[in-house]
């Protein structure tokens, strides 16, 4: 991989030091090309069914590219609005409620803590563990463990130990996909939920959803659409699609597809796995030299997420922006993080060292 070649496709790393890929990843030129290309269509053909024919047709690729990160068959992905959709869409088809036990962490983002609540609410019992200890809090009356793959406050991986349990594991992985190597098959989880626009680099309100087949009939569909059913004739007997995409979300745009799509296609053109490599080289350099520095590093492991304490973050955060550096804090903590990707550089490092 050319790292100079890669920077060069987001026009935003010409102005700053664009650390924030954990919330929305920076956008490559090609991906905004493709959006106003498709929009024009439209424009001036209008959206009858060429425009619905081209929409689905997108959204075929698309599908075949989440397949791609995620390792998996194609007919095991459904695409969702978010992370958080795809998450609350399966666990609410568990019917999870009294005599059911989930364990989570006590990290989470609210786009889990959301599903956990509601199932809490439905008479679950919901019990919240240090990340480091989720496998080892399974026990003979768990029915679910639902947590991130990637803890999005400082970078901490979810234990290994989980690809060994007997329950179904459901994982968050906003900032797995595109950030680290996924295999879903290797995790051996029963459902992996991530985002199209944080490491991926797509339009906001994209996302991907895979469900195991061997876990496809057990969660129910809660709220099917058109776009669900493989024959919509039939009225209430409407047979639902035989894959993972009957959990598909009601309705994406066509430039929020070909967004994403082209941001995808972009990053594969560099290699996604020289991509995972760099990003994660770059924050472990940046770890180094914040540790040398004086700063407390979070607890992290070999991801693109570096976490450090900071007496006033939001005061940091907004000290780093005047200085051309996007990072955020973490709401609720004492941490400032920085998300790294392969597009950034050393010179980008300096920068937010410069400002610190």
């Amino acid at each position: 991989m050319d790292p100079a070649a890669l920077r060069s496709e987001f026009p935003v790393l010409e102005r700053v030091a664009y650390m924030n890929a954990g919330t929305d990843g920076p956008l490559p030129a090609a991906a905004v090309r493709a959006a106003r290309e498709e929009l024009d269509g439209a424009l001036h053909a209008g959206r009858a069914g060429s425009h619905f024919e081209r929409r689905f047709a997108l959204q075929v690729q698309l599908r075949e590219g989440y397949a791609r990160v995620m390792g998996c068959d194609v007919g095991d992905v459904a695409l969702t609005t978010s992370t958080s959709e795809g998450i609350g869409t399966v666990m609410a088809g568990m019917g999870l409620g009294p005599g059911d036990e989930i364990v989570s962490s006590d990290q989470e983002h609210p786009g889990l803590i959301g599903p956990l609540k509601a199932a809490r609410e439905r008479g679950a019992d919901v019990r919240l563990v240090p990340f480091e200890e989720l496998a080892n809090a399974v026990r003979a009356t768990t029915t679910l463990v639902a947590c991130s793959h990637v803890g999005w406050v400082s970078g901490q991986l979810a234990p290994a130990e989980l690809a060994e349990l007997d329950v179904p594991v459901i994982l968050d992985g906003a900032q797995g996909s595109g950030a680290v190597p996924v295999d879903v098959k290797a995790l051996k989880c029963a459902v992996y939920s991530a985002a199209g626009q944080k490491w991926l680099c797509g339009a906001d309100g994209t996302g991907m959803l895979y469900v195991a087949p061997e876990w496809r009939d057990r969660f129910q569909v809660v709220a099917p659409s058109y776009v669900c059913f493989e024959d919509t004739t039939k009225g209430l007997e409407s047979p639902y699609k035989a894959d993972a995409r009957r959990y598909d979300t009601p309705s994406l745009s066509r430039e929020a597809v070909a967004l994403s799509l082209a941001a995808l296609t972009v990053l594969e053109s560099h290699g996604l796995d020289a991509i995972h490599t760099r990003a994660r080289e770059l924050s472990s350099e940046l770890t180094a030299r914040l540790q040398a520095a004086g700063r407390t590093i979070a607890p992290r492991a070999q991801t693109t997420l570096v976490s450090w304490e900071d007496p006033e973050p939001e005061a940091a955060r907004d000290r780093l922006a005047e200085a051309g550096v996007v990072v955020r804090f973490l709401p609720g903590t004492q941490l400032v993080r920085a998300s790294v990707g392969a597009w950034n550089d050393e010179q980008d490092l300096e920068r937010l060292l410069d400002a610190l």
